[in-house]
């Protein structure tokens, strides 16, 4: 995380009220742009992509990296959301691209097993699995 101040823009106070609008919603930048346009903020998408990694450096919202397809995602990290160390892994619907936070202790096994069985530690952030949603089966 970058420790030094950060200055409080127009437009960094419209990323944050978005991203607090929307808790534990996976948004690409350009959904991000779309809301801010359709409200009339006058930010262009270099403004917009500049501040996203300002608050990803100053751990305010986390950035997913999925796969070399889909554009990366961003979300509001809550008081609440995500403790360090918590096993956190995700799955991809494959028909709407849908991404959705898969918390669930049978996957430590796994985890778990991984390093006790063949020396790998899982990035459980970056581990994704595909398949379909409930709403595209």
């Amino acid at each position: 995380m970058d420790p030094r101040p950060k200055y409080k823009t127009k437009q960094r106070e419209l990323l944050l009220e978005y991203f607090e609008s929307v808790p534990e919603t996976h948004v690409t930048a350009g959904d991000v742009c779309k809301y801010l346009k359709s409200h009339g903020a006058g930010i262009g998408q270099s403004t917009v992509y500049r501040q996203l990694e300002s608050l990803v450096d100053e751990g305010i919202i986390k950035k997913y990296i999925i796969d070399g397809n889909s554009p990366a995602c961003f979300e509001y990290v809550t008081p609440d959301s995500h403790v360090e160390g918590e096993v956190c892994f995700h799955c991809k619907c494959e028909k709407c691209g849908k991404l959705i936070h898969l918390h669930c202790d049978e996957l430590n096994e796994i985890q778990s097993h991984l390093m006790a069985e063949h020396s790998f530690k899982l990035d459980p952030l970056r581990t994704v699995f595909y398949g379909l949603c409930e709403q595209c089966m």
